[in-house]
């Protein structure tokens, strides 16, 4: 007798009432489910496991074989085929829709966001959907649905995440997550032996040593850390804006050092010069035409279409630049610093691009060094800060120990510094921050430029100060610059013009001792630190102009900071509790007593309980 084999097959369908029609499948432009709403479908649904003598029928094309179970208001009976299955769901404006993958092969700057790398925890994004205009391929998870119209559903008991939606024709979709693993799973690699070698290198192998530039077109937008393209239209040639940097011990100018795209950074680098007579005018790294003679491509793919000014933007002189010139034995209008400013937009790459110089005078002698100072700076294209192009904040509201100390001169509010030399004892342009709370001294060699007094004075006091003179310091840490009554006036003592008994002589500041008395204020629990007031105190003396030049005069600079917090006396105890009763307190228990008193003659049984109670009484007035 032969045993009839039953055959078990795994399938979901949905159920629409009579005469009612799958929608169509919408494109991959409509409205799609939001994040928030994908668990709002019943969990669950464990699939059944089959046994091998189980058969399965092949998946109809189009058709989901692990699709949601739905049930409609109308007929339970009449089964209609669901809608296509889509590869992907519709994008979404609002919120991210996938969940980002494990391993996110977009993100290829370590420590900083790639640009439409959805993925990139460095982008520090909770929907990059709404910042960035699409998704790299690869960063987000596909995924696969199933949508019909709403109408047709009167309840889901879907084990998959499921979503009623506004499509772009404004009728409302119910859409089923349907759980195809497939779709993210990584193509399995193959295995590559001894016998199979030869094999595979001839069947998948091709023409060598290919041109990576006729192969790879430019990108459509620069991404962190690209370089940047310029272009020189007087030689039609492209090249990458260089910020030199410096390298080995001596810190020599490495020139060929790319900028990157959205890396905001500074670099210092020294220069040596045999016979600096030559190079005063023929070293372009001294000249500064050299740093703006070109534009800035906005994007990439700007180099394919050079004739367009559209996709270049020029280089804008914010700061007076003289070329430099060879008058007797000085170099003079030689750049020491240069400062780059490039204000970008997103995917729409570059707007803006401004450069201003410092510039200083050389002495030509025969072996002659030069520290220069690279500073490049990116902002968004919509940031109009006027005060400040950093949003410079040392606490909110109280100064943080160890953060800088603020300093307002006019509307710009910075950091001041203080003194740093170079390896050779020398004062260099680059100078050091002043950390609230922290105590420091810095000193250095100055080289006088120019031998009259007032010369001497004007320098060496912008040397000690820096290049600002701070006319106010920041009361708090998160001082606005527009408010000035959040700013203290900083109190100077400068020296005198010249000494009394000497004509010839000439008082200079040699030192520069920074005070500032600062203290707690508010609640003991929480104290924010702020500063009362700040002194500059200038040590002088006296040198003799006439008689010889003054070579080479050293400073120093101290940093103090006094606490002048004045604590309040602490309390001498805790406050009593002051029991303040009503006059009929013990009116109840006076009744309750007379009556147990007339009902049980001679038992102890009220009063005990009356003794208890006010004993509570009296022990909650000792605690």
């Amino acid at each position: 007798m032969c045993a009839t084999q039953l055959v078990l097959l795994q399938v979901f369908f949905l159920t629409f009432p009579e005469n009612a029609q799958p929608q169509p499948t919408f494109s991959s432009t409509g409205a799609v489910p939001t994040s928030p709403d994908l668990g709002s479908g019943t969990q669950g649904g464990t699939p059944q496991s089959f046994s091998a003598e189980t058969a399965t029928p092949p998946a109809e094309p189009g058709i989901s074989t692990e699709g949601p179970l739905v049930t409609s208001s109308a007929s339970r009976n009449r089964t209609v085929g669901p809608t296509l299955v889509t590869s992907s769901a519709p994008q979404n404006r609002t919120v991210d829709l996938f969940p980002v993958l494990p391993i996110c092969v977009c993100d290829l700057t370590l420590g900083a966001c790639d640009i439409n790398c959805c993925c990139d925890k460095d982008c520090y994004l909770l929907y990059p959907r709404t910042v960035f205009s699409f998704c790299l391929p690869g960063s987000v998870r596909s995924s696969s649905w199933v949508c019909v119209d709403n109408s047709l559903i009167f309840r889901s008991n879907s084990p998959f995440p499921s979503r009623v939606f506004m499509d772009s024709n404004g009728i409302r979709q119910f859409c089923v997550h349907v759980n195809n693993s497939k779709l993210n799973y990584f193509q399995k690699l193959q295995k590559v032996n001894a016998t199979n070698f030869q094999a595979l290198a001839a069947e998948f192998g091709g023409e060598s040593f290919t041109s990576a530039f006729q192969t790879q077109l430019p990108s459509a937008f620069y991404r962190a850390g690209d370089p940047i393209l310029t272009y020189f239209p007087k030689w039609a040639v492209i090249s990458l804006l260089r910020q030199p940097a410096g390298v080995v011990a001596g810190d020599l100018c490495a020139d060929t050092n790319p900028a990157g795209f959205l890396e905001s950074k500074s670099t210092t680098c020294t220069r040596f010069f045999e016979n600096l007579a030559n190079s005063c005018t023929s070293d372009s790294a001294l000249n500064a035409a050299s740093y703006y003679n070109f534009t800035v491509l906005k994007v990439p793919r700007g180099m394919t279409d050079l004739q367009n000014i559209e996709f270049q933007v020029p280089v804008t002189l914010v700061s007076q630049s003289d070329p430099p010139v060879l008058a007797g034995n000085i170099c003079q209008n030689v750049v020491s610093q240069v400062i780059y400013e490039i204000e970008t937009n997103g995917t729409f790459g570059i707007q803006k691009v401004s450069v201003s110089f410092r510039q200083t005078n050389l002495t030509v002698e025969p072996s002659t060094s030069l520290q220069q100072h690279f500073v490049i700076h990116f902002k968004s294209f919509q940031q109009r800060i006027a005060a400040s192009p950093k949003g410079l904040r040392s606490g909110n509201p109280g100064y943080i120990v160890g953060k800088p100390l603020l300093a307002l001169t006019g509307d710009i509010n910075y950091s001041m510094t203080l003194l740093q030399s170079q390896g050779n004892g020398i004062c260099s342009v680059k100078r050091h921050e002043i950390q609230f709370g922290v105590n420091a001294m810095s000193g250095c060699k100055l080289r006088p430029k120019f031998p009259n007094c007032s010369h001497i004075q004007q320098e060496i006091y912008q040397t000690l100060h820096g290049r600002q003179k701070p006319e106010h310091v920041a009361i708090f840490g998160n001082a606005d610059p527009a408010q000035k009554g959040e700013w203290t006036r900083i109190l100077h003592r400068s020296c005198g013009v010249s000494a009394m008994n000497c004509t010839s002589c000439c008082f200079i500041p040699v030192s520069l001792e920074i005070q500032v008395l600062w203290a707690f204020i508010g609640l003991q629990s929480n104290p924010q630190a702020h500063v009362s007031r700040a002194r500059f105190l200038y040590q002088c003396q006296s040198i003799e102009t006439e008689s010889q030049a003054v070579t080479q005069v050293s400073l120093t600079t101290l940093v103090k900071f006094v606490d002048i917090t004045q604590k309040p006396e602490p309390p001498r105890g805790q406050p009593r509790t002051d029991w303040k009763l009503p006059f009929d307190f013990f009116f109840p228990f006076k009744v309750a007593f007379s009556r147990a008193i007339d009902s049980q003659k001679g038992s102890v049984s009220p009063i005990l309980v009356l003794c208890i109670l006010l004993l509570g009484i009296l022990n909650l007035e000792n605690k």
